[in-house]
Parts: C-alpha cells; sequence; structure tokens
C-alpha cells in the first residue's frame, strides 16, 4: 500500500482502525507505571540538613559515616527496611527488629563492628570514635 495514492481521509480512518490495538497493550503499561511512581513517591522525603534537623557536632559527624556506610542498606527515617531493616526509632524500642537483641549502645556497637548475617563488620574501618559518632547519629533517628 502505498501512502501517496491514498487521501487524508483513509489514511485517518486506517490509523484510527490501528489506534485500538496500540491503546490496548500501551494504556495497562502506562496504568502500571503511574501505580508504581505513586507507591514508591509516599515515602520520599527531602533530605533535611543537618541544621533542620537539630543535630550537633558529633550527631552530624555520624549522619556522614551513616551516608557513607550505612545508608544503601538501611533507611534512616523510615522502619522500611532496604537490604536491611529501617533505623527510625530504633532505640526506641526494647529489643532491634530482626535480631531480637537488646536496643541498646553495646549490643548496636557489636553489630556495627562484627557484622551480622548480610551484613559486614566495619571493626576494620570505623575506629572507636566513628562508631561513637554513628551511634550519637543513630539515636537521632
Amino acid at each position: 500500500m502505498q501512502w501517496k495514492h491514498i487521501g487524508l481521509r483513509e489514511r485517518l480512518r486506517i490509523r484510527i482502525q490501528i489506534t485500538p490495538v496500540r491503546k490496548a497493550t500501551f494504556l495497562p503499561a502506562l496504568s502500571v507505571l503511574v501505580i508504581i511512581a505513586a507507591i514508591s513517591a509516599c515515602d520520599v522525603q527531602r533530605r533535611q540538613s543537618d541544621a533542620e534537623l537539630g543535630l550537633n557536632a558529633q550527631q552530624s559527624a555520624g549522619r556522614k559515616i551513616y551516608d557513607s556506610r550505612c545508608e544503601r542498606c538501611h533507611e534512616a527515617y523510615s522502619t522500611r527496611g532496604k537490604k536491611g531493616p529501617g533505623l527510625k526509632g530504633m532505640f526506641q524500642h526494647k529489643y532491634l527488629s530482626l535480631s531480637g537483641l537488646p536496643a541498646n549502645d553495646e549490643r548496636v556497637t557489636d553489630i556495627i563492628r562484627l557484622g551480622r548475617n548480610e551484613m559486614p563488620g566495619y571493626s576494620q574501618t570505623l575506629n572507636s570514635q566513628d562508631i561513637q559518632d554513628l551511634l550519637a547519629y543513630l539515636h537521632t533517628l
């Protein structure tokens, strides 16, 4: 079929006949993408500065360590996890969510230093001051 011999009306009629097939596959796919975007955006918030969070110098230093070492696997301001559990309110509970260990500085320090299950230990990369800074930040969540 050559387009130059077909009139405008005929081209529109052919296009209208083809369009429903495209709509049948396009609209459900678009709907799924919109739903996924809406669900994933529900928990997204603008990242607040250290000053907006009211962090002191030690907590700010801990936040930098958190950002470089922990953020890829743990959500800071959400209980929803990534690879590891979310850390929001971790110290507000009596026990840690996955391990059932007491939610205190001693146990959390052990987990940071030695690791657990899929979490690597950081005893070779974080010194005791780094761990104290990180704990100070974790207490703000």
